[in-house]
This record gives structure tokens, C-alpha cells and sequence, in this order.
């Protein structure tokens, strides 16, 4: 069997991560169509997403608590720098843009997170951001300290930036086939938690458990269902209004 690692760390490489690859990727996309000047990556993760949008800016300092392996060499105009947040070390109104994906719900202060977001960003600046969309988690997910719903993001955003735009990411009938057959693979292990552990036990001792038992339903869905799994496209997700079926919640805030 293939190494292991947490599913939390979404790799291009392993096709057991396709579904949720893609609709990561299309994030960094709709954004390299926004930004310019100054860009901030919060969470670098696996790397994938500074190739596409540092050619659309001046500067791309990209960080995560962690030193990623980057496949190709940093473009020249951008650096990694590795740091924990929040705060954030940089000085008052350095970057025009802040981009930050599937990240805030692993920060426990994320007042402080989003307001720090605001500090570090020049007048009239914009923070896009993504996070996974509550009532579509099929359970809880035990490396997340807490997940959204669409109104609660809005209200924590606004209260450091003067206006949110709010929309949502969305998935094609290929998609929602995939993430049926996903459901059924997850019923099938949770009708063993009678007790309903998987919310009563703090998180740490979810973790490993959960990471394993994920990474193995995705690759039971490859094995079985190859074709499906690898034929998901970015194009097959698309971002617009927050719908009860988004996957994912994206929104732009102006401070």
C-alpha cells in the first residue's frame, strides 16, 4: 500500500485525491483573475496554487506552520516564509491582496486571524477566502477546531471588513454522483459509532483515526470507481451564488 498522509494535505499527485484536488486548484484560479500588487498566501500547503497565481502579482510571499516540498523551483517573485498565525509578522497595510484557503477553520482565535488579515492589508484591499461549507461535511472532521455555515462566515468577516461578497462552490451532476458514493462509504463506517463518539471525543484523539479511515474510503472509491474519480475536472466545479448544495464557502472581503 501507497504512503499514507493526511488527508487534511491535498496532493496533485495521488488520484485518490481528485475530487477534492480540483475543486482546490479552481479556488487558486478565481483568484489569479482578482489579484495584483502585493499578494499574501496564508497557507501554503502542498504548494500547488503559487505557480498559478504569482504571475499575477508583483510580490507572492506565500506561508504555512510548515515547509512544504516544493515540486518546481519558487517563481522570482516569490518567497516562502514559515510562520504560525495568528498574528501575523509582517508590518501595518503590506499587501493589497490576502489569499488564505481551507485554513480558518483550523485557527482557534479566528477573530484574531481575520482582523490581523485586515491590519496587514492597504486601504481599500480584499481577502479572498475559502472554508469548507457546514452542512455539507458528511462528519466531523476532527482537524478542524469548527466549520461555517454561509452567515456565520459573513458575520465574523464583517466585523473587520466593510463589505463581504459571498459565494459559494459548487459541483456538476459528475460531481454530486462522486460525493454520493462518498456518503454511502462514510454511512457505512459511521453506523459503527453507536455512541456517536465521533462527537463526544475530543479532537486529538480523532485525528489519526480519521485520517486513515478517509484515506481509505477515497482510495476504496478509486479502486472501485476509477473512471469516475479520475475524470473530475476543475471545470466541473463552478463558483458563484451560495447554494445548499456548495461544497465550499468563497468569499471576498474589502476592507
Amino acid at each position: 500500500m501507497a504512503k499514507l498522509h493526511t488527508a487534511e494535505r491535498v496532493s496533485a499527485r495521488d488520484a485518490s485525491d481528485n475530487f477534492v484536488f480540483q475543486r482546490s486548484i479552481l479556488a487558486y484560479y478565481k483568484a489569479a483573475q482578482l489579484v495584483s500588487g502585493d499578494v499574501l498566501e496564508i497557507g501554503t500547503g502542498m504548494g500547488y496554487g503559487v505557480d498559478v497565481i504569482a504571475p499575477s502579482a508583483s510580490t507572492y510571499t506565500t506561508i504555512d506552520k510548515n515547509c512544504p516540498e516544493f515540486e518546481n523551483p519558487l517563481p522570482a517573485n516569490a518567497i516562502f516564509r514559515q510562520m504560525v498565525v495568528p498574528p501575523l509578522d509582517f508590518p501595518d497595510e503590506s499587501f493589497d491582496y490576502v489569499v488564505s484557503f481551507q485554513v480558518i477553520e483550523h485557527i482557534k482565535q479566528d477573530a484574531e486571524f481575520v482582523r490581523e488579515v485586515g491590519r496587514v492589508l492597504r486601504p481599500g484591499g480584499k481577502f479572498i477566502v475559502s472554508t469548507p461549507n457546514a452542512p455539507m461535511s458528511l462528519t466531523r472532521n476532527p482537524w478542524h477546531v469548527r466549520e461555517y455555515r454561509a452567515e456565520e462566515l459573513e458575520a465574523l468577516l464583517s466585523k473587520s471588513f466593510s463589505s463581504v461578497e459571498c459565494m459559494g462552490v459548487d459541483g456538476n451532476d459528475r460531481v454530486m454522483e462522486y460525493y454520493e458514493q462518498n456518503r454511502r462509504g462514510v454511512e457505512r463506517i459511521t453506523r459503527f459509532d453507536i455512541f456517536d463518539f465521533q462527537h463526544r471525543l475530543p479532537r486529538w484523539m480523532l485525528q489519526i483515526p480519521y485520517d486513515v479511515l478517509n484515506r481509505l474510503n477515497r482510495r476504496r472509491l478509486l479502486a472501485n470507481n476509477e473512471n469516475l474519480t479520475c475524470s473530475i475536472r476543475m471545470d466541473d466545479y463552478s463558483i458563484g451564488e451560495i447554494s445548499e448544495h456548495s461544497f465550499d464557502l468563497y468569499y471576498i472581503a474589502t476592507k
